[in-house]
């Protein structure tokens, strides 16, 4: 069916959170030549809360209901902790186009647990479409040396990411009923401070003479934290709340592509013509899977 116009602006926001997310992943990496994996991800919050703070004393927004803390809890350790966490261990141990692979589950698993927690119905086109493009995201990332790095402990923390990252979405998402997107993410990082302080100052004082200092490391560190931990969670929440978690999760099948043009215009990384046909391919399923919206 035709996609009204909210469900466009939510589709418009979906994307553009997931072209600031589509870095995350080679600037994890850049981050690792020089500082522990966990200290990259207790550094998260700290460099994302020097926004989220100011932001919220100036809207006033420092009371959250009380119905509310559960829920933002439970974000805050998938947000926070849970996929910064596992992803940067999982980095360490393997390449980043594998992780890439098991990664690319993350679209459907998001979707099959908005369906589970709403209720809300999607038809059978769009399970296809769904599988389809994640099969296809699989195939792209395997083609660009995913099958490299094989390490079982990084598959396992990779889905533990994975999964840890959809439930905060699908949580996420219910709670921009009751205030903007980003103040969600502006609690998520508060409540996050407290615990990402003790953990980043512990961690950097036991290893920090274990790597040595890179310029380009403390870039990939500071854009993580502005923009995958914070910037990136204003439009990507206002797009799950118009366009729907179930549908708007699946333009995150998208997210390998854009990848893929970070790495050749700053890696200057190969593009092929397989590239393309596996880009073209994705869209499509993209698309398909967004014109299958069902009223309810």
């Amino acid at each position: 069916m035709t996609l009204t116009r909210v469900q466009k602006s939510g589709l418009g926001y979906a994307f553009f959170g997931v072209f600031l997310f589509s870095g995350s992943l080679p600037l994890t990496k850049l981050a690792l030549q020089g500082y522990d994996p966990f200290f990259t991800a207790f550094a998260r919050p700290l460099i994302a809360g020097t926004l989220a703070i100011p932001l919220m004393v100036r809207a006033r927004a420092f009371k959250l209901p009380r119905q509310l803390w559960r829920s933002m809890i439970y974000v805050t350790i998938g947000a926070a902790f849970s996929w910064p966490i596992f992803i940067a261990l999982a980095l360490q141990r393997s390449t980043s186009a594998h992780v890439a692979v098991i990664a690319a589950v993350m679209p459907l698993v998001t979707a099959i647990m908005s369906v589970i927690k709403s209720k809300r119905k999607v038809g059978t086109q769009f399970w296809i479409a769904s599988s389809l493009g994640t099969l296809l995201l699989i195939l792209f990332a395997l083609s660009r040396g995913g099958a490299n790095g094989e390490n079982g402990v990084a598959d396992l923390l990779t889905l533990a990411a994975v999964l840890g990252s959809s439930f905060c979405y699908v949580e996420g998402a219910n709670l921009t009923k009751h205030m903007p997107g980003w103040q969600v993410i502006s609690w998520v990082v508060i409540l996050a401070i407290p615990l990402s302080a003790v953990g980043a100052i512990f961690t950097f004082s036991h290893t920090h003479h274990l790597y040595q200092f890179h310029w380009n490391a403390l870039i990939g560190l500071l854009a993580i934290g502005f923009s995958s931990m914070y910037i990136g969670f204003f439009a990507w929440y206002r797009g799950l709340k118009d366009l729907g978690v179930a549908h708007g999760s699946q333009v995150q099948q998208l997210q390998a592509i854009m990848t893929l043009g970070w790495s050749a215009l700053f890696l200057h990384e190969q593009i092929t013509f397989g590239t393309v046909l596996s880009a073209c391919g994705i869209v499509i399923c993209v698309l398909w899977a967004l014109t299958t919206v069902i009223s309810v």
